[in-house]
């Protein structure tokens, strides 16, 4: 497109999912200070944020949907909000802002006294904010209720000629795993509208989706939960004489999610053990640049060490909480998942005691039968659990660890009474 604006060159940054005061799930159990550590980690990350913003001479601050939580009660949210509001204007900076399906429900999001740099894109139909000084046209639509099942991206204004073009949508474009299908879209729709960027929001892993024009998931500032490892943050995005230069992913947040696989087909003792997972936690550590490092870690492969690892899951605790703390005193371990296995054995009938209980064992409780068996009575206790505990995830962990953990159990008790490797 032609650019007819007055400035050649600006900035502006893309954000969204903030989830203010969101709770880092899984995270209550560790110790009070941790806990307190870890408890404004979204507040952080929106503070990092705003002097980004200020640090990088932005013009502007896009922020696509879901700022807040939807249950969220706590009214000081909304004064935080409003002072990071505060802040940007004070350096002459304009925020452009829709809501999501979580700020649709949540009772303040609508209310608050923002700021007047801030405009709050209307909920009855997408509208159009021109900057004459940039020469940009902003457009985008504010959810106004939780359900947004239309593709109201068909709805946005036609781009305005010769200015640069960009439409803010919470959607899940083309749906994303784990993402409520609100405001449907494809790609292909978006592109062809005419504009220059899509800032799009609703899907919490940053994501290119098209260049020439732009459409991009700023992905959330703060990950909640093992499911959202890695570097969260938001989009630089640089633009020069009316075309994006560049789109910069920017690391902001305060506390890292990271999920880590330690193969331990070759360790022999426990020793072999414990330096495999320093070896791979402490990658972590120096991607997490100082951060506190909350971990999900799962120990796989084919070793004489199984019996012990799964007879004793206690002990085993320990002793990975005792090598994180060698590494960081800020490691958190969210949860240590134990799917090893032992070698194969040669089909040769044993003849002693414990082999004929080992073999009923394998011939009676296969890992289908047993599983069947728990998904009857764990129907019934998941009946009895409040609703927002109950989770398919939750679920479908139970169905598919326990039965062959628990034939695992059996035959270690059975084959190795002496508990295996005692190098500790």
């Amino acid at each position: 497109m032609d650019y007819d604006g007055g400035m050649n060159e600006f900035r502006f940054l893309h954000a969204a999912d903030l989830h203010l005061d969101s709770p880092l799930l899984g995270l209550t159990e560790k110790s009070g200070d941790y806990a307190r550590l870890v408890a404004d980690a979204s507040r952080r990350a929106f503070d990092d944020m705003i002097s980004l913003a200020i640090e990088t001479d932005c013009s502007f601050v896009v922020l696509a949907g879901d700022v807040f939580d939807g249950d969220l009660r706590d009214t000081q949210c909304g004064l935080f909000f409003v002072n990071g509001m505060a802040r940007l204007k004070a350096a002459g900076i304009r925020v452009f802002m829709i809501l999501g399906n979580h700020d649709a429900e949540n009772r303040f999001a609508r209310h608050l006294h923002v700021t007047d740099n801030v405009y709050l894109f209307s909920s009855t139909r997408a509208e159009t904010r021109t900057m004459d000084d940039l020469g940009v046209a902003v457009h985008g639509r504010s959810f106004g209720s939780r359900k947004v099942e239309d593709n109201i991206a068909r709805h946005y204004p036609p781009p305005v000629p010769g200015l640069f073009n960009l439409g803010i949508l919470h959607t899940a474009c083309e749906g994303r795993e784990g993402h409520e299908t609100y405001a449907p879209c494809t790609v292909e729709q978006l592109v062809n509208h005419g504009y220059d960027y899509w800032a799009l929001g609703h899907v919490h892993n940053r994501e290119i989706l098209h260049e020439d024009p732009y459409v991009v998931y700023a992905g959330n500032l703060q990950g909640r939960h093992a499911r959202e490892a890695g570097p969260k943050g938001a989009s630089l995005v640089t633009v020069r004489d009316g075309e994006v230069a560049g789109v910069a992913h920017q690391v902001l947040d305060a506390v890292r999610w990271a999920s880590a696989t330690v193969d331990l087909s070759t360790a022999a003792t426990h020793a072999d053990m414990t330096a495999l997972i320093r070896d791979v936690v402490s990658a972590l550590v120096e991607q997490a640049q100082g951060r506190p490092l909350a971990l999900r870690l799962e120990l796989t492969g084919t070793t004489l060490l199984h019996p012990g690892l799964i007879r004793a899951p206690h002990d085993l605790q320990l002793e990975v909480e005792t090598v994180l703390a060698s590494l960081s005193d800020e490691i958190w371990l969210e949860r240590l998942k134990v799917h090893t296995h032992l070698p194969e054995r040669p089909a040769v009938l044993d003849p002693s005691t414990g082999g004929r209980i080992a073999a009923d064992i394998r011939a009676a409780a296969t890992p289908d039968a047993l599983r069947a068996e728990l998904e009857q009575l764990l129907t019934g206790v998941l009946d009895r659990m409040p609703a927002h505990s109950r989770t398919e995830e939750m679920r479908d962990s139970i169905l598919k660890d326990i039965p062959a953990r628990a034939l695992d159990l059996a035959l270690a008790v059975v084959e190795n009474p002496e508990g295996g490797d005692d190098a500790h």
